[in-house]
């Protein structure tokens, strides 16, 4: 295998066709630089040079190799470039799972501003309910994620609050409460409630259960569905109620209708959260920056810690 070094040498005298002033090119002296291309063409297997007292130049072996020399050259610099801007956040992939963010304004504006700063860094995009979302983390196949709050101990993983956003009750336009300014929590008691699988997102789901539970009673629940909007369709199809995001309130439907609800119960429960999470245990500059740069836009972050 063949040194970096001893390419480097043999280009500069290979250009300069003089080993004087390669050597003084290369910031060393001729002798040592003499004895670098001998033991060049000793490891290649062919003489590189003509040499005389008044004349160097290129053997059609030197020159054949001059090119595939300067290629390597090439592509070993562009290597420890890309690797450079990798390093300090300005290239490279990054991985990114989701729930629908599509309403969150914010964070859209966040993630584009961050896309115009860093055109050299390529995404992927994966949208994934909160559980497939930790795996992910877990498992390494996902740089960052933004998710509902796991509601399992998620050793390795930070999260930060980005946003908070109160719990709405929908229901259908022609249901009978659909009147009221507010719905009492307790009224809901005998009616048939549609939501997520617990194991696809165990806490918000658990929340929604102890809200309900605050208010008295255990929900029915006789429909799920992955996604929160099928949540709202299946509302507008008659299947059930749903308490959900206040989020998914800003797609106006003539068939659905969002209400706040009463229940006697702490904020923590009334609202809920929307998280951005990362594994700590993983290094990757670039995911740094977009954090820092989600953390400046959303006003209302909390503090981090690890739940």
């Amino acid at each position: 295998m063949v040194e970096t070094r001893l390419l480097y040498q043999f280009i500069a005298v290979a250009e300069e066709l003089h080993f004087n002033r390669a050597a003084q090119r290369l910031h060393m002296a001729q002798p040592p630089l003499s004895q670098a291309i001998r033991r060049l063409e000793q490891e290649i297997g062919a003489t590189l040079f003509e040499r005389n007292n008044r004349n160097v130049a290129l053997t059609p072996a030197g020159a054949s190799f001059l090119d595939s020399a300067k290629q390597i050259v090439q592509q070993l610099e562009a290597g420890i470039e890309q690797s450079r801007r990798v390093a300090q956040g300005i290239e490279g992939n990054l991985t990114l799972t989701f729930i629908n963010i599509a309403p969150y304004r914010t964070l859209l504006h966040a993630l584009r501003r961050f896309r115009s700063a860093s055109p050299a860094v390529s995404f992927t995009m994966q949208e994934a309910t909160t559980q497939e979302q930790i795996q992910a983390l877990e498992e390494g196949r996902a740089d960052l994620g933004f998710m509902r709050p796991p509601g399992r101990t998620a050793p390795g993983l930070r999260f930060v609050s980005i946003l908070r956003e109160p719990v709405l009750l929908a229901l259908p336009a022609a249901h009978h409460l659909a009147n009221l300014q507010t719905v009492p929590l307790a009224a809901l008691r005998d009616e048939a409630f549609v939501a997520s699988p617990r194991h696809l997102g165990q806490g918000f789901h658990d929340q929604l259960i102890q809200l309900c539970e605050a208010a008295g009673f255990v929900p029915h629940i006789t429909q799920q569905a992955r996604q929160l909007q099928t949540l709202v369709a299946l509302v507008a199809s008659n299947f059930g109620l749903a308490l959900l995001p206040a989020s998914l309130a800003q797609d106006k439907r003539d068939d659905v209708v969002f209400r706040p609800i009463v229940v006697d119960a702490p904020d923590s429960l009334r609202s809920v959260e929307l998280l951005m999470a990362w594994n700590e245990h993983r290094s990757c500059a670039i995911r740094d920056r977009l954090i820092e740069e989600v953390r400046q836009a959303m006003p209302l972050e909390t503090s981090i810690e690890t739940i």
